[in-house]
């Protein structure tokens, strides 16, 4: 074979190999992150029952941080799926590992006792680090106060992390998540303490925040379950699933509907 012949043939198959030629000289205005939310979990484990279980189970996580020392592990890379959150459901967007970032914490969750359940709090300085994470997630996705969300939240009929010792109040003094006006809460729970909204009211405005809930009017263990994980979050020191006026008082302030 000639060499000419040789090394026309060598060159188109290099071409081959390398894949297509693109033109990546223009960039489309409409577009965002794939990243719409990031999860929060606990892990219900210690540090070396946590890595196990994300890194070679059936679950997974994109970053893991260490309760002492408060140490982040990145798992998975945040272009890519991880499992971590199951049948989920938030705004109408369902099955949410496919658009969100999730953190798990290593934390025992709860243990059950004689006395009741005990839950288990969050060193500081993992959440200092968390709160780190976090600001550079936003920053890098471009994401609003609303994003950051737990996973008792996304799937309230099945789980309860990251618990009501979850501190999301310092999120909120960080600026990461949206707090409710505590004054504007007191007016609008003297008013609902006087004349309590019906059910029916209560599943629209969990609905309006972001839960997944059928608008029924009858308050079924469904919609005790929503109301409950709401309650860990805003009013953790209750959250035993009643419709009562402070709740509805933190529901209308959040969602400006009082």
């Amino acid at each position: 074979m000639r060499p000419v012949a040789l090394s026309l043939i060598l060159a188109l198959l290099a071409g081959c190999a390398a894949g297509p030629r693109i033109d990546t000289r223009y960039n489309a205005r409409s577009q965002d992150s794939r990243v719409q939310y990031v999860v929060l979990h606990y892990t219900s484990e210690d540090l070396q029952g946590s890595l196990r279980q994300l890194t070679q189970g059936s679950v997974s996580s994109h970053y893991l941080i260490d309760a002492k020392p408060a140490t982040i592990y990145r798992l998975v890379g945040e272009e890519r799926r991880a499992w971590h959150a199951g049948d989920s459901q938030w705004h109408g967007r369902t099955w949410l590992n496919a658009s969100s970032i999730g953190i798990e914490l290593v934390n025992p969750g709860y243990l059950d006792t004689p006395n009741g359940r005990l839950w288990y709090p969050y060193p500081p300085e993992q959440i200092d680090a968390l709160i780190v994470l976090l600001k550079e997630i936003v920053k890098r996705h471009g994401l609003g106060p609303q994003a950051i969300i737990g996973h008792s939240d996304i799937a309230p009929q099945r789980k309860v992390d990251p618990g009501p010792q979850f501190p999301w109040k310092r999120l909120a003094e960080a600026g990461l998540v949206v707090w409710p006006d505590a004054r504007r809460v007191a007016e609008l729970q003297a008013r609902y303490a006087a004349h309590l909204p019906g059910v029916a009211w209560f599943q629209e405005q969990l609905v309006r925040n972001g839960y997944a809930l059928e608008r029924h009017g009858v308050l079924d263990d469904k919609t005790r379950r929503v109301i409950a994980a709401f309650q860990m979050k805003y009013r953790p020191a209750r959250f035993d699933g009643e419709p009562d006026a402070e709740t509805a008082a933190l529901l209308a302030t959040l969602n400006g509907t009082g």
